[in-house]
């Protein structure tokens, strides 16, 4: 998800350099509410991969494949851009109608994916996530690198749950790892704090295991936890909060991407290239091995509030 959601601002900078051009985007099925909620998206082709490659040997998957490469070469294209820069996507990229263009083997992270381009760009291996994908599409589309802050331009959808009070915060205590996980006497301790600021919690979760953590987290909050949300059910709920802090995870990066105060905690991971980045307050704390002190969270999460109360008094 959060791969999904770096690479809208190349699309934002692909519309504002070139008005009225027509973008697809071909995303995982799970995440395709992502792409559809940006305004210069014409369309969505949703990808069921992650299903397919668990059926490879079945016949109903090889019918699926054969149907979307069929739909994928309805019409040619000026240009497909593989911002992900893997060979999976570099081989589904081979299968639209127009020419490549992906990054060159010293800038992509699966080099054998570069030999599937007609055309590859240079780009930078140490950058964020977010610049190495704006600067991609600058080469290929052919115009300037913005020099203003990336831009994602996500319009957050009505959700078919939403808190019972208006003002609230989300708490995104889950993560693929034990390693990324931050203690959960500090996330209450951290619900105590927005309560304060009179921010009801929403604790979000998306497995049996991450609800199970979500609840205990939630009793002592008296904290809203949830139905299991879909992608585009979540979004609308993260982009109306007041403020988000997560762990990181592909949600914490759509709040920021949404525009919301959000606070990234990184215990398992540098932020320097995939850190929260976003259209409002975003910032990330912590990093490999440095698990951030409940005191600096804390701090961090009474400037965001201090700036959603200068926005309030404007």
């Amino acid at each position: 998800m959060g791969d999904v959601v770096h690479a809208t601002p190349a699309i934002s900078d692909i519309a504002a350099a070139r008005p009225g051009a027509c973008i697809d985007w071909v995303v995982e099925a799970p995440f395709a509410a992502i792409p559809a909620l940006h305004p210069a998206v014409a369309q969505v082709r949703p990808i069921a991969w992650r299903k397919w490659r668990k059926r490879l040997f079945m016949r109903d998957t090889w019918r699926a494949m054969a149907e979307f490469r069929r739909e994928l070469r309805a019409q040619p294209y000026d240009l497909v851009l593989d911002l992900q820069g893997l060979v999976k996507s570099a081989l589904w990229a081979t299968q639209a109608r127009g020419p490549r263009a992906g990054y060159d083997r010293h800038s992509i992270w699966e080099p054998l994916a570069s030999h599937l381009y007609d055309r590859v760009a240079s780009v930078p291996k140490d950058l964020h996530a977010i610049d190495r994908c704006r600067r991609l599409a600058a080469a290929h589309v052919g115009y300037a690198l913005p020099s203003t802050p990336p831009h994602f331009a996500l319009v957050a959808p009505t959700s078919g749950w939403m808190p019972a009070k208006a003002n609230y915060a989300v708490l995104i205590p889950g993560a693929s790892r034990p390693e990324k996980l931050w203690p959960e006497l500090d996330w209450v301790a951290l619900g105590h704090r927005l309560a304060q600021a009179g921010l009801q919690s929403v604790v979000f979760w998306g497995s049996a295991e991450e609800q199970a953590r979500a609840r205990r987290i939630a009793e002592p909050l008296h904290a809203d936890v949830p139905p299991f949300l879909s992608v585009h059910d979540a979004a609308g709920v993260l982009g109306h909060a007041r403020i988000v802090v997560g762990l990181d995870t592909g949600f914490s990066h759509l709040a920021a991407a949404l525009g919301v105060a959000t606070l990234g905690i990184f215990c398992d991971h540098e932020p320097s290239q995939a850190g929260i980045t976003g259209d409002g307050f975003a910032r990330s704390l912590g990093g490999v091995g440095q698990v951030p002190a409940l005191s600096d969270v804390l701090a961090l999460v009474s400037v965001a509030l201090g700036t959603l109360a200068g926005e309030t008094r404007d």
